[in-house]
């Protein structure tokens, strides 16, 4: 038999014998991430256990000592303004998620990690009242959940979100949020209230209306059909909610953007935005690897459109550049989303009020925001 034959032969054993996608999860292994100064590789028939499981490990909750829970933004795509996450990690599972390269701070992997190794910061609503209070703040709208998602599964049952949310209402502050969870209909009472002095904004995040892509892409999510019915369940309840079509991936989700938009609407969603798919760092290996996985058929024309948006690589991290891409292609994606969006005649949200805020001490008047989010109606 020809060389190139047993060479062939043996390069198919090997990829059969590589594990493949875990029930539930997102990702699949545990890539070292970017700080590790040592990568460890298996050797030719060495078992990769450890970054590679067999089943899907169980999620694991650790406090997080964090001693603020407030952080600034000056990124002119999304405008100047504050954020509070309540978690660090997400049990979603969303295999594109931008925010998977920050576990690498606590020294863990942007991988299976990321979703299974959970951190809440149990000291977030008193910490926020804190520095809400100081005589130097000014209030401006807050972003609740931006980094990672505040309605995620572990938010059933330590309710930090909602602990937020009341001192939010009981000071008359600003707040934009953004979830992937039906859970956030467990606190209309408090957004209804905060929604009669426009102190609100909701936000749905819809990737695919396919229900079998999104349980791969996004394992522990709402689907989203269900995530249609919160946003009427939002808007019948007079809370001003939009949705967020993010990440738009290209060829794999892209040629659903209309329809989203469309659904969405029916559902009662004010306004709307997109974001386009991101790859900073470890997320580029790991979103390749999920391609290999679930569309191996799709993989090369996916990662080439990719590159189309972003002047031939997977990610371009400049402003302006890097959540809406640059090109022809770009351009085309915005147009047809402005198009859809004035024929489907999205009202807009009322602005925020900042000029009700309750501080303990005297301020000065607040000086007008950006918005929190780019693209909208």
């Amino acid at each position: 038999m020809p060389t190139g034959s047993l060479s062939g032969r043996a390069n198919m054993q090997e990829k059969n014998r590589r594990p493949g996608p875990l029930r539930g999860r997102g990702a699949s292994h545990n890539p070292p991430n970017r700080y590790h100064t040592v990568h460890r590789e298996p050797v030719c028939g060495e078992p990769e256990e450890d970054d590679h499981p067999k089943s899907s490990p169980e999620t694991r909750l650790a406090p997080d000592a964090s001693r603020s829970v407030l952080s600034s933004n000056d990124s002119p795509d999304v405008g100047p303004g504050l954020s509070v996450n309540p978690y660090r990690g997400c049990e979603h599972g969303c295999v594109y998620c931008f925010a998977r390269p920050t576990h690498a701070y606590l020294d863990l992997s942007p991988g299976i990690d990321f979703e299974t190794r959970i951190f809440y910061k149990e000291h977030s609503p008193e910490l926020l009242q804190k520095e809400l209070s100081r005589p130097s703040y000014r209030c401006q709208p807050l972003a609740l959940g931006i980094n990672t998602d505040a309605y995620q599964p572990a938010e059933g049952s330590l309710g930090l979100t909602r602990k937020i949310l009341e001192v939010l209402e009981a000071m008359r502050h600003p707040v934009t949020l953004i979830t992937k969870s039906s859970l956030v209909e467990r606190d209309i009472d408090i957004l209804r209230a905060l929604a009669r002095q426009n102190l609100v904004h909701v936000f749905l995040s819809i990737t695919t209306l396919d229900a079998e892509l999104a349980r791969r892409l996004e394992p522990r999510a709402a689907t989203p059909q269900r995530r249609l019915r919160t946003i009427e369940a939002l808007s019948q309840a007079d809370i001003p909610t939009g949705v967020m079509v993010a990440p738009v991936i290209p060829v794999l989700t892209e040629p659903e953007t209309e329809q989203i938009l469309s659904e969405a609407r029916t559902a009662g969603a004010r306004t709307a935005g997109y974001v386009l798919l991101r790859l900073p760092l470890e997320l580029a290996d790991l979103f390749e690897r999920w391609l290999e996985e679930h569309v191996p058929e799709k993989k090369r024309a996916i990662l080439a459109a990719i590159r189309e948006f972003h002047g031939g690589k997977l990610y371009d991290s400049r402003f302006g550049a890097r959540m809406r891409g640059t090109g022809v292609r770009a351009d085309l994606l915005e147009q047809r989303f402005g198009l859809q969006v004035r024929r489907l005649a999205f009202p807009g949200l009322p602005p925020l009020r900042t000029d009700l805020f309750v501080p303990p001490f005297p301020t000065k008047p607040a000086k007008k925001s950006a918005p929190l989010f780019p693209g909208f109606a």
